[in-house]
């Protein structure tokens, strides 16, 4: 199949896809509007529903696709509303937790094929953890084929009763084209003097301030590396409803730790970094892993979800809730300049074994193909 060619074939009229988006982090909807654009370019009609806000910021028909204003709600208006945009669909691939049960409930009554990508696993405890577990289970069972971003999320959805449960080809959004050194090196400075780091090594990590993320074993680390001549600076890029608690600890304790809030220059903040940091309780393709090894910032990483088999033997990986050994980590890096080289280098091959946007729209289409018939032309 070309890549660049139509993909309706002579006598048949276009495939006809719509792409639900329900929560719509920056990962899945940025992964959206790259597939909406692969498949728009290969002759797909795409129609994406997502609150009006995600049209506005990631631009979906900017890129040929149709755009359903479909609220995150899951009230019966937002049920029909997403019921009317799949009327003519030829096949449904909802986005999500949430989306893919909108879109199951949309769907009811049709036989339509409904893909569901599992791009992260939702958090919860007690009574909303046996729900979350229902939920999950109606999900699976409803999806004609779930693709899930990392071997757990496969693993889960086939736990859950799941028909059909493929590891997906995602890809993150093409980088930026790599500056001139000179560039780079003005970047590098000018981003590490925005942030008080000048002649101090720089820590990056980035994510919501959410109890997942590990920022307070993040800070509890932080403590043994302060006594370091100089000590790091770690920078943390994110909001959320930590922030007054970690913003205490910081202050009560004289931890070296900056919050910065959530920004849209991560690529700048890790031109500056030393080391990257990501200490979460679980992640599936981490977007700020991807970023990091694609900008030869070494990463200290834990390893949980799907970090394991995204970063090979390109990253420094931790256990989850282990602040000594993080630390540890961290220090051992920030003395050893070979072994950062080492990482570096490791991280560039083992960004090139990841899938391209062309990667993904090829397993996408193939899937799609699997699931529709021939559709005659009226």
């Amino acid at each position: 199949m070309s890549l660049v060619s139509s993909h309706a074939p002579h006598g048949q009229s276009p495939l006809r896809t719509v792409q639900v988006l329900g929560g719509g982090s920056a990962g899945s909807s940025a992964h959206v509007r790259s597939l909406a654009s692969g498949l728009v370019a290969r002759g797909v009609r795409v129609t994406v529903c997502a609150p009006a806000e995600a049209e506005h910021a990631y631009g979906f028909t900017a890129v040929g696709a149709q755009h359903a204003p479909v609220p995150r709600s899951g009230d019966p208006a937002s049920v029909a509303a997403l019921r009317a945009a799949c009327a003519e669909a030829d096949l449904v691939h909802a986005h999500g937790l949430h989306a893919a049960l909108r879109a199951a409930l949309a769907l009811s009554g049709r036989s339509v094929p409904l893909v569901v990508t599992w791009h992260t696993r939702a958090r919860a405890e007690g009574a909303r953890a046996r729900l979350l577990r229902l939920l999950e289970r109606r999900v699976a069972r409803a999806a004609t084929v779930v693709l899930g971003t990392s071997s757990d999320l496969v693993d889960r959805a086939r736990r859950r009763g799941a028909r059909d449960a493929r590891l997906a080809a995602v890809a993150l959004p093409a980088p930026r084209k790599p500056a001139e050194h000179d560039d780079q090196d003005r970047l590098r400075h000018k981003a590490r003097a925005e942030l008080g780091a000048t002649g101090l090594p720089l820590l990056v990590a980035v994510g919501s301030l959410d109890r997942h993320r590990g920022y307070g074993t993040l800070l509890s680390a932080a403590r043994a590396w302060r006594h370091l001549t100089p000590a790091p600076l770690l920078v943390i890029a994110g909001e959320g409803p930590l922030r007054a608690e970690l913003q205490h600890r910081i202050e009560d304790e004289g931890l070296p730790v900056r919050l910065v809030g959530r920004r849209d220059d991560i690529a700048e903040l890790l031109a500056g970094a030393d080391l990257a940091l990501l200490p979460s309780s679980w992640e599936s393709r981490s977007v700020l892993a991807q970023e990091a090894l694609h900008a030869r910032v070494p990463l200290v990483a834990t390893e949980v979800g799907g970090i394991p088999e995204l970063v090979g033997d390109a990253a420094e990986l931790v256990p989850y809730g282990n602040a000594d050994a993080l630390a540890a980590a961290v220090v051992r890096l920030l003395e050893d300049p070979a072994r950062r080289e080492l990482l570096k280098d490791r991280g560039v091959r083992q960004a090139a074994t990841w899938p391209t946007e062309d990667d993904t729209v090829a397993q996408v289409l193939s899937v799609y193909d699997e699931l529709t018939q021939p559709r005659p032309l009226p």
